[in-house]
């Protein structure tokens, strides 16, 4: 038994790693019973991905945002995230089904033919932000972008789309642990704000087909006998949201992070913009966006020679996971050029990936290669390296906001 516990101490939320490599090095399996009111820890590779294959024995029931929030939101909020066709907290066949259902709305095609898109508005974006001799790139560019982007899939109108990313916000902050007591009547309002007009929309798709991803995911589920109901096509819209949202700013936030921290691999990049898309792998194993997930046990069982009774909580973390030295070299190391690095689990595994995972990798490569076609180099501004205010959610991981200077490309002298 373990008495280590993060307590969301200044140290660990800054930077987490050491933490969990004592955890690691504690033992595969360490129960921990400060955490969530007592769970088992997973920080190995192979077993936490042991464990994402066999959603039968270790169910994700507690994933659901309706699993973790606080009574005291009331039944009237509560009840739009108890949807029973849910991706997240489903096991097979009903989430095989759900699965199959919304992947003929959010196809691959419809993903990749977004990349102009993505990359207009990114340059846009950028051209903003360097005109100015310092700038914050989450609020002006890795907060926005998937913000943006998801409201055009949706369909929803542009003027909303500060209202989204508040909503998508708030959503997380009922669930983390650093919310103050005095912000649930504010969270309330805005939750109930949220559902409203997801409810109305999705009502007025349901008249008025679009050429749209809730349109698609309302035919996709008609054309099966109208499968899912109007709450089920507001959890998925709303997951669709918050997921890709947190994702995408945390990844472009983190990697940005890695890159500034490690010259020589920001060097590298500028001399081979091919080796992007695997830099963003790397991006995703060393500091990932997603730091970890929650099971439960359905039956009494064993993992790594550590009896787990049936009901346990198991926290798995996948941040840990990525830096397991069994199976990356020299874990520590941001290496753009890694081999392995999409061997990653920051997307999860088994049947429960990230749907999103296509979208967010195609946001963050489009971003870097506009960036660094634009740029020479890229620093933090003054007193802002160690200074670098992180989020406190324990799920997620990145920067709240990250205050950089760039040097430009000089324009090619004429002969």
């Amino acid at each position: 038994m373990s008495s280590l516990a993060p307590q969301f101490s200044p140290e660990v939320t800054l930077d987490p790693y050491p933490f969990y490599a004592s955890l690691r090095e504690a033992g595969p399996v360490q129960f921990v019973p400060s955490l969530m009111r007592g769970c088992y820890v997973l920080t190995h590779h192979e077993d936490i991905a042991t464990v994402l294959k066999n959603p039968a024995l270790f169910s994700s029931k507690l994933m659901g945002p309706g699993a973790m929030m606080p009574k005291e939101l009331g039944e009237d909020v509560l009840r739009h995230f108890m949807s029973e066709n849910n991706l997240l907290t489903s096991a097979p066949p009903l989430h095989t089904r759900l699965r199959n259902l919304v992947s003929r709305a959010f196809t691959m095609r419809r993903v990749a033919e977004l990349e102009p898109r993505i990359r207009e508005l990114s340059g846009e974006m950028l051209d903003a932000m360097l005109a100015r001799e310092e700038f914050e790139l989450i609020r002006e560019l890795a907060a926005p972008l998937p913000v943006v982007v998801i409201a055009e899939m949706l369909g929803v109108e542009p003027e909303r789309r500060l209202d989204f990313k508040r909503w998508s916000d708030d959503v997380l902050l009922t669930i983390s642990p650093q919310r103050a007591p005095g912000e649930l009547t504010r969270l309330r309002d805005s939750l109930l704000e949220f559902h409203a007009y997801l409810e109305a929309v999705v009502e007025q798709r349901r008249r008025e087909p679009r050429n749209d991803l809730i349109s698609a995911l309302i035919e996709a589920s008609e054309a099966e006998g109208g499968f899912l109901s109007t709450l089920d096509i507001m959890a998925f819209t709303r997951l669709l949201l918050v997921a890709g949202n947190e994702t995408t700013t945390n990844l472009i936030g983190n990697g940005m992070v890695a890159l500034l921290r490690h010259p020589s691999e920001w060097e590298r990049l500028a001399a081979d913009g091919s080796l992007i898309p695997n830099a963003v792998e790397e991006m995703l194993r060393y500091d990932s966006p997603a730091q970890s997930l929650v099971r439960v046990v359905t039956e009494d069982t064993e993992l790594a020679g550590q009896a787990i009774p049936k009901g346990s909580r198991v926290l798995l973390l996948l941040a840990a996971a990525n830096r397991d030295p069994r199976r990356f070299p020299e874990p520590d190391r941001f290496d753009v050029t890694r081999e392995a690095a999409q061997g990653h689990i920051s997307f999860g595994h088994g049947i429960h990936f990230c749907l999103g995972a296509p979208l967010a990798r195609l946001e963050a490569k489009v971003v870097f290669e506009e960036l660094f076609r634009r740029v020479r180099r890229v620093s933090f501004a003054p007193g802002q390296e160690g200074t670098i205010p992180w989020n406190q959610a324990f799920l997620i991981r990145g920067p709240k906001s990250l205050r950089l200077k760039a040097e430009r490309h000089q324009p090619a002298r004429a002969a």
